[in-house]
C-alpha cells in the first residue's frame, strides 16, 4: 500500500510547484555578469564596443556554427569518397564501360556503389576491382545507415517549425505552442517534410535528365524512379560529364531521402499503434483481476503509485524488468531499510561503495 509520502511525491510529480530560490537566482546573475566580463577589458576610448562584438562574431570559424551531426557527416563522407576515388582511380583501366574523366568517373562509381544503385554503365572487370567494389558497397551502406541518415533526420527536425507555422498561418503561435505541437505530431511532420523533399528531388531529377541528358519525359521519370529506389536497371543512366557531376550529389541525396521517408512511415505506424493501445488502456474498465495484478506489495490495497505503475506496464511504457531494477536500486540506497530515502542513506551508500 502506498504511504502518504509516496502519494505526496506522486502529486508533486504530476503538479510541480515552481519554487524560486533567491540565492540561486543571485548566483546565476553573478555568473552571467562574469561571462560578459572579458568584453569590459577594452576601454570605450580605445575601441567601439559594437565593432568589437561584430569582429568577435566574424572571428568565429564557419565550422563552429555547423551542428556536430553535420560535421560528423561531412568528415565521414569526405573520407569515404577520398579513399574510394583514389582506389578506383588506380584501377580505372580494370573498369569497363563508358568513361568521361578519370577522377569524375571514380567519384561517380563510388556514389553508385555506396547507394547500391548499380546502373551497369561502369562495372568492375577484374578480380581485384570486384573485391574492392564488394568492400565499398558494404562500407557505403553502413555509412548511409549510421551517419548520413542522422544528418538528414536533423535537417528535417530543423524544418518542422517552418512547417508548423505554415499550417497555422491564421494563428499566431508562440514558442510554447510550437514546441507542444512538435512533440504531439513530431513523426507526422517528419513524414510531410521528407515527402516534400522527395517530390522536389524527383522533379529536379526529371527536369535535368530531359534538359541535359536529352531523354523524353517518360524515360527521365523512369530513370529517376529506378535510381531513387536503387533498382538501377542500367538501360537509362547519366551518360554525360555534366550529368555525372549532377548525379554525384543528386543520387546520394535522393536515395537517403527515400530511405528516411520509409523509416518515418514505419515510425508513424508504430506511434499510431501505441496511441491506440494507450487509448484502449485508459478507456477499459478496471476489474478485480486488474486490482490483484496492480497490488505490488500484496496488501490487498492499491495505492496511487501502484496504479500508475500498473497502467504504464499495460501501455507498454515500462516492463516488469524495469520495475525490478529500479526497486533493486532503491533497496541498495535505502541503507537503514526505512522504506524512504534521505541524505543520510545516500551518504552511507556512497561510503559503502567507497570501501568496496
Amino acid at each position: 500500500m502506498a504511504s502518504d509520502s509516496e502519494k505526496s511525491l506522486l502529486a508533486g510529480l504530476l503538479n510541480p510547484t515552481p519554487q524560486t530560490d533567491q540565492k540561486v537566482v543571485s548566483k546565476r546573475r553573478t555568473f552571467r555578469r562574469c561571462k560578459s566580463a572579458p568584453l569590459a577589458e577594452f576601454l570605450p576610448g580605445e575601441i567601439n564596443s559594437t565593432n568589437e562584438v561584430q569582429s568577435l562574431k566574424r572571428a568565429e570559424s564557419f565550422f563552429d556554427n555547423i551542428h556536430p551531426s553535420f560535421r560528423k557527416v561531412a568528415i565521414y563522407l569526405i573520407f569515404y569518397l577520398a579513399i574510394g576515388t583514389i582506389c578506383f582511380y588506380f584501377v580505372k583501366d580494370q573498369i569497363k564501360g563508358e568513361k568521361k574523366d578519370g577522377v569524375l568517373d571514380s567519384v561517380y562509381f563510388c556514389i553508385v556503389t555506396m547507394t547500391t544503385v548499380g546502373y551497369g554503365d561502369l562495372v568492375p572487370n577484374s578480380t581485384p576491382t570486384k573485391l574492392l567494389a564488394c568492400a565499398f558497397v558494404f562500407s557505403g551502406m553502413a555509412l548511409i545507415g549510421l551517419t548520413l541518415s542522422k544528418g538528414a533526420d536533423y535537417l528535417v527536425e530543423k524544418q518542422e517549425v517552418l512547417l508548423i507555422k505554415a499550417l497555422h498561418l491564421t494563428q499566431k503561435l508562440g514558442p510554447t505552442e510550437i514546441l507542444k505541437e512538435m512533440e504531439t505530431n513530431k513523426v507526422r511532420y517528419k513524414c510531410f517534410m521528407m515527402m516534400a523533399f522527395l517530390v522536389v528531388l524527383i522533379i529536379v531529377g526529371t527536369v535535368f535528365l530531359v534538359t541535359i541528358e536529352k531523354l523524353d519525359v517518360v524515360d527521365a521519370f523512369y530513370c529517376v524512379c529506378s535510381t531513387i529506389t536503387t533498382l538501377g536497371y542500367g538501360d537509362k543512366s547519366f551518360s554525360t560529364e555534366a550529368g555525372r557531376i549532377f548525379a554525384i550529389f543528386w543520387i546520394l541525396t535522393s536515395t537517403i531521402c527515400l530511405a528516411q521517408f520509409l523509416c518515418y512511415v514505419a515510425e508513424l505506424n508504430t506511434e499510431n499503434r501505441q496511441k491506440s493501445l494507450v487509448k484502449f488502456v485508459l478507456t477499459r474498465k478496471m476489474t478485480n483481476v486488474d486490482l490483484e495484478a496492480a497490488d505490488i506489495d500484496n496488501d490487498r490495497n492499491v495505492g496511487a503509485a501502484e496504479f500508475v505503475i500498473y497502467k504504464l506496464k499495460e501501455m507498454g511504457k515500462i516492463t516488469q524488468e524495469d520495475v525490478s531494477l529500479l526497486l533493486q536500486e532503491f533497496e541498495n540506497l535505502d541503507v537503514d531499510q526505512s522504506g524512504t530515502l534521505s541524505t543520510c542513506d545516500l551518504m552511507l551508500a556512497q561510503s559503502a561503495q567507497g570501501r568496496r
